[in-house]
């Protein structure tokens, strides 16, 4: 059940990465996880040990622009390329099958790849991911709090995050200077708002063949797509005392969701 931490060369189209990765894989199809902007590769570390998922294997990244993972050109970082991103990696690791785990823009990154490759995703919970257009309470700042300089964006959005009344984002504010590379936040943001804009992002996630779950936190119960969700029959996760990051804030709840959703899927 230890976690293996490796540092993978790959080229994405034309640009050189060494991809921070880590990973408990298994003779069974494993979660692959993608995190959101900000947060890193271990933010679900902990299904290795959580007795109802810990027969899964695991395999993360930290995204190009962000943590540990390297890029010599972070302006190429917007969403489609982390798709691509995590492409190359599912083929380095000659992984066909899958379950997909993505909080936040790695929510939307793993819609984008599911969307793809329907047929190799064999469930998909998505973490409050962008599906609508509400959903950029982040990424678009950086339209309403324009600033040229990557490095006085960044200082006044983790500024921001840290005094919003939300749960854990001061927790979350306190690692944005160690877990985001500036010059990738503008590619990233500019790419999300593009996305939920003007792609039919619920409609893509409805499509989608396979056993779903979207879980949110409390604070975000009265998004406007949630009765579109249950009635077409994804299973909704409502976890309290949470907000955007419950990994962060209830991470107890979040984890027996998650081994009660994986758990009816293996049983059938």
């Amino acid at each position: 059940m230890s976690l293996t931490y490796s540092t993978i060369p790959l080229q994405v189209q034309g640009v050189n990465l060494n991809v921070s990765t880590v990973s408990n894989l298994n003779s069974q199809p494993p979660i692959l996880f993608l995190h959101g902007f900000g947060s890193c590769k271990e933010d679900l570390a902990d299904i290795v040990i959580q007795k109802d998922l810990q027969q899964h294997g695991y395999l993360a990244f930290d995204a190009p622009g962000c943590g540990h993972t390297t890029s010599d050109k972070l302006s190429a970082t917007d969403i489609p390329f982390l798709v691509a991103t995590a492409e190359a990696l599912l083929s380095h690791f000659n992984i066909t099958k899958f379950h997909l785990m993505g909080h936040s823009m790695g929510g939307l990154t793993a819609l984008l790849l599911a969307h793809r490759y329907p047929e190799r995703v064999l469930s998909f919970l998505d973490i409050k991911g962008n599906l609508a257009p509400e959903d950029c309470f982040l990424s678009r700042q950086i339209f309403t709090f324009h600033s040229d300089d990557p490095e006085v964006f960044l200082n006044e959005f983790i500024n921001r995050t840290r005094a919003a009344k939300s749960f854990s984002s001061p927790l979350y504010s306190s690692t944005l200077r160690a877990r985001v590379h500036a010059e990738a936040v503008r590619p990233i943001f500019e790419s999300m708002v593009h996305l939920s804009d003007e792609e039919d992002l619920l409609g893509m996630f409805l499509s989608l063949p396979f056993p779903k779950m979207f879980m949110f936190g409390k604070e975000n119960s009265g998004l406007s797509y949630l009765p579109r969700l249950e009635k077409a029959g994804v299973e909704l996760a409502e976890i309290p005392n949470s907000g955007h990051f419950p990994m962060y804030s209830n991470p107890v709840e979040m984890y027996r969701r998650m081994g009660g959703f994986l758990g009816k899927i293996t049983c059938e």
